[in-house]
């Protein structure tokens, strides 16, 4: 999802880079900090955020209100001092009694004042923050107005530019461009930059593979180079060897070869659309939170939870992307360094006239459909019931957020199915599943309360408020009745489902989960410590 901008296009990419980084840095504090505080408030259009600790007051004008937060901004975030000890409420301050701050400006001020609060420094926020910006900054510059290498096939190509549109990022995350290590090495990986280039391999020896499934008959599609007598193949992330090239001898590089790939939005999966098949590789980067290698239980995992899904019913109109294989080196370190998951393709799931994108990048942007309400109706007939059901149903915790769903649209552009995918942060609640699955890792494990938390953060927070944004922008004054319609598909689950207790909050107004992103890297967390803060639940009251 992208924090949108009053900013015309023309504008420098440094000076809407820098605007797009203060927006994003704004919504995370606003969320995460100033409304749990209670700092926060809206005059007219004009949000306002008291640093108590500075004696300062931020404002920045909305576009768009949002009832979960997910507001979107227009124009420069301002600073002044605080008149007084409270919030008043009123018209914004007159013109030029506050001064505009720029991303770097407003990144200081906010670590400052978290400084304070928390009682802990942290020196590497501020330049997180302004590596990302700086990041986005190149993107713009240097994004191709078309695709360099398209396929010539529309609904393939359509496809790719969907999972390379999130120029960017998460619009509440301090800083959704930043990675790790030298800026210069990741241009010819970026997915933003539309980017395409060959797998490398390696030769393993046969006694140091460890894999299942059916890699070989999978990888043979990608037009792989020749094995050496004794040896299998392992394609692995070019990046990742120039990070963390091979130190036992026994290891062989082939170099680069195989049908053109092009890195998805995770920037570490990778698709080959001439033979519709994903790989996801291991890659030592620190992407938003995360340093994005696959662990020897997510590679063994994948497969075991591919065939425990096989037993689990999907309703007709919802897919799947399958990880039926892994393959990786059976050495201490290089099992993460080089362990790559195969992932089925999208064609299977479409049919003749259909198309298929991202659901990120749906809410990416403003989204204008002939009729907004019929279009959510049907969305949300597709996605909530699924994933409530997977969930309350059959004991699996899909992480709906929109990178993990692909919409398959008819030719009218009307919602007709969705494919789930990505079995990383697939979980399983013991309670409610007759016995574990075989050769599952236990890691895949929730309580029955981090089930609900992570649903209600994934689907409602991050999935549909993102969409129901988009929309609201495409067609403005709409979005009230949008969330009237998911709390209308929540109780209609409801009732088909029994009338379970986990749904009784949503629907009588419990704040939702929020995952703080800004704070889990404030205190330089592991992903899996962060917090969540409570947002206002905008599905109504008591039923």
């Amino acid at each position: 999802m992208s924090p949108r901008t009053a900013e015309p296009a023309t504008r420098p990419a440094e000076r809407v880079a820098d605007l797009a980084a203060a927006h994003a840095l704004l919504s995370c504090y606003l969320r995460e900090v100033a409304a749990p505080d209670g700092v926060a408030e809206i005059a007219g259009t004009v949000l306002r955020i008291r640093l108590p600790h500075l004696g300062l007051t931020l404002a920045c004008r909305l576009a768009r209100v949002s009832p979960v937060l997910a507001h979107r901004y227009a124009g420069p975030v301002r600073c002044r001092p605080t008149e007084d000890s409270s919030l008043r409420p009123g018209p914004p301050p007159p013109s030029g009694s506050d001064t505009p701050v720029d991303g770097a400006q407003l990144a200081r001020l906010l670590a400052a004042e978290l400084t304070a609060r928390t009682g802990q420094a942290n020196d590497e926020f501020v330049e997180q923050v302004l590596g990302s910006r700086d990041a986005l900054a190149t993107l713009l510059r240097r994004r191709p107005t078309d695709d360099p290498t398209p396929t010539g096939d529309p609904v393939v190509d359509g496809y790719v530019d969907s999972e390379q549109s999130l120029v960017h990022g998460h619009p509440h995350h301090p800083s959704p461009k930043w990675r790790s290590g030298d800026p210069a090495s990741w241009h010819r990986y970026a997915p933003e930059l539309r980017s395409s280039f060959r797998l490398c391999w390696l030769a393993v020896p046969d006694e140091l593979v460890a894999d299942d499934g059916p890699f070989d008959a999978l990888i043979a599609r990608l037009d792989p180079p020749d094995a050496p007598s004794g040896h299998q193949l392992l394609p692995v992330h070019p990046w990742q060897l120039s990070l963390m090239p091979p130190t036992d001898p026994r290891l062989r590089r082939l170099g680069p070869a195989g049908v053109p790939i092009r890195p998805t939005a995770s920037v570490r999966t990778l698709y080959a659309p001439s033979v519709d098949l994903f790989l996801k590789t291991s890659l030592h980067v620190r992407i938003t939170n995360c340093l994005r290698k696959n662990a020897r239980y997510e590679l063994t995992g994948a497969v075991a939870l591919t065939r425990f899904l096989s037993t689990v019913p999907l309703p007709a109109r919802v897919g799947l992307l399958r990880e039926p294989g892994y393959r990786t080196v059976d050495l201490p370190g290089a099992d993460e360094a080089y362990g790559t998951i195969l992932r089925t393709g999208i064609r299977e799931h479409l049919r003749p006239g259909e198309r298929v994108v991202m659901a990120a990048a749906l809410a990416a942007a403003p989204l204008t459909v002939p009729d907004p309400l019929d279009w959510w109706h049907a969305y949300l007939d597709l996605l909530v019931p699924t994933v409530l059901r997977l969930w309350l149903g059959h004991g699996v915790v899909h992480e709906a957020h929109p990178q993990n769903v692909l919409v398959v649209l008819d030719p009218d552009g009307r919602p007709v199915r969705l494919v789930l995918r990505d079995l990383e942060g697939l979980k399983l609640d013991p309670a409610r599943l007759a016995a574990w699955p075989d050769r599952v890792p236990r890691q895949a494990a929730y309580t029955p309360a981090q089930a609900a938390q992570r649903v209600v953060y994934c689907l409602f927070v991050n999935h549909l408020a993102g969409l129901a944004g988009a929309l609201a922008d495409g067609h403005p004054g709409i979005e009230s009745r949008l969330w009237r319609a998911v709390r209308r598909a929540v109780e209609a689950t409801y009732a088909d489902l029994g009338e379970p207790a986990e749904l009784t909050p949503l629907l009588d107004g419990t704040p939702l989960a929020a995952k703080a992103n800004l704070l889990v890297r404030w205190h330089r967390a592991a992903d899996q410590q962060a917090p969540y803060v409570a947002v206002p639940n905008p599905l109504g009251g008591t039923r």
